[in-house]
């Protein structure tokens, strides 16, 4: 989900096929509890020198920057940054592997918000209390609980995300507010001989943001409030059967079932759409990239959902310290640094990014360089999170096969909710 992202940052998000055991794994005991990591979390707490900070693909030039800046300043606790790729699953894949052979070189690492509870309880986040402690109370709550697990902070709220509706306010004079009335501007698109709406339908993460996003749109949820899959209601079927309906309509174009991220933001940005659900990040590269035919035909909405603003997948990237740092002083420094309030700002006019500080949403020269903050929020606040388990990887893969399968036809929806439904309760959510 994003690695890009524009605000919080799907994106971006996403981790494919491991499935996990409930605890063990990383080093220090493994602590499952709220306080987490043994003996690995109380060493090297006053440890000062280089490190590496370690995130997926820069694609807003943010990043460079700001490490430039800090090395600037701190000659004898230097950063290295090492780029991952922009695929989630992939940059999720490869935090594992190094947290899993207690590797002390990736120091400060980025975290998709679903991410933190799969790797606090398997030990391998520094809880940031006591000595590690950082300070929330200036951030939005969605993010910090993003951040939390069981009680105890494990990673510092970075930046968030929310899903946007971005369409062509040449064509679309009024944006649509609630999905049958997008999908009754269809003809439009057909008219104009463009495709009519996309998202995220690959099946990788962004299809579970997208999936979940129908679903609870529709008023129906993936898990219910006990944290138990709820899926085989009439609300979940009318979320999913929306997808299903305008890809077997051609509402959603057939090659759309391909896309990730970046292929819906070029598909969009080269005129070839109508309506698109993308994170914010996008509209710093729609508006601003000289290939862009949309520049200034680009308009911005919630995501609309049964009668009025859909719910979003709360989206976002936090940062975490590995309990196998050498050197977690400079490591905590340095995410103070990311976090900061200049350094927020830094990504919002940068790179797109939304800001985890309340107080940047009010801020009127930010708002004016940034029209969709005002969009952006109402996506926040009208966000919900997906599943917040231990055994996230199993809990996706069930949501991205089974609604991939839903979409393209290969399931009924009722069939593919079933198995969905079936998958997560052995998967072992919410136990």
């Amino acid at each position: 989900m994003k690695t890009p992202r524009f605000l919080l940052p799907a994106a971006t998000a996403g981790i494919l096929a491991l499935t996990l055991s409930a605890c063990g794994g990383g080093g220090g005991g493994g602590s499952t509890g709220g306080g987490g990591g043994g003996s690995d979390a109380s060493a090297n707490l006053d440890g000062r020198g280089p490190i590496t900070y370690v995130q997926g693909k820069d694609n807003s030039n943010v990043v460079r920057p700001l490490v430039d800046k800090w090395n600037a300043a701190h000659p004898n606790e230097k950063v290295t940054f090492k780029e991952q790729t922009d695929q989630a699953d992939q940059q999720h894949d490869d935090l594992v592997q190094h947290f899993q052979a207690k590797q002390s070189d990736y120091d400060v690492v980025d975290v998709d918000v679903v991410w933190t509870a799969e790797f606090a309880a398997k030990g391998w986040l520094q809880p940031l209390k006591d000595k590690m402690a950082i300070d929330t109370s200036a951030m939005l709550k969605p993010t910090v609980d993003s951040a939390t697990y069981k009680g105890t902070l494990y990673a510092a709220p970075q930046t968030s995300d929310g899903g946007i509706l971005y369409y062509r306010k040449d064509l679309v004079p009024t944006p649509p507010k609630t999905w049958d009335e997008m999908m009754s501007m269809c003809s439009i698109a057909k008219q104009n001989n463009i495709g009519c709406y996309a998202g995220q339908f690959s099946k990788y993460e962004g299809l579970t943001v997208n999936a979940s996003e129908a679903i609870n749109s529709a008023g129906g949820s993936v898990l219910n409030k006990d944290g138990k899959p709820d899926l085989n209601t009439p609300e979940a079927k009318a979320g999913l059967g929306n997808l299903a309906k305008a890809y077997a309509d051609g509402n959603i174009p057939k090659e759309a079932i391909t896309y990730k991220e970046e292929d819906s933001r070029q598909a969009f940005q080269s005129g070839k759409l109508l309506f698109l659900r993308n994170w914010p990040y996008a509209f710093n590269l729609i508006t601003t990239e000289g290939s862009s035919a949309v520049k200034d035909k680009t308009g911005l909405a919630a995501l609309p959902g049964k009668d009025g603003p859909g719910a979003s997948s709360l989206g976002g990237h936090n940062l975490a310290t590995s309990v196998y740092s050498k050197n977690k002083a400079t490591a905590l420094d340095f995410m103070k640094f990311m976090t900061s309030a200049e350094t927020e700002k830094f990504y919002a006019t940068q790179g797109s990014l939304a800001p985890v500080l309340g107080s940047l949403y009010d801020d009127q020269e930010l708002v004016a360089k940034l029209p969709y903050l005002p969009v952006l929020k109402t996506s926040i606040e009208n966000a919900v999170p997906r599943p917040v388990t231990p055994f996230y990887p199993a809990v996706t893969k069930a949501i991205q096969d089974n609604a991939y399968s839903a979409i393209k036809g290969e399931k009924t929806v009722d069939n593919a909710l079933s198995d969905m439904q079936k998958s997560i309760e052995s998967a072992g959510a919410g136990s």
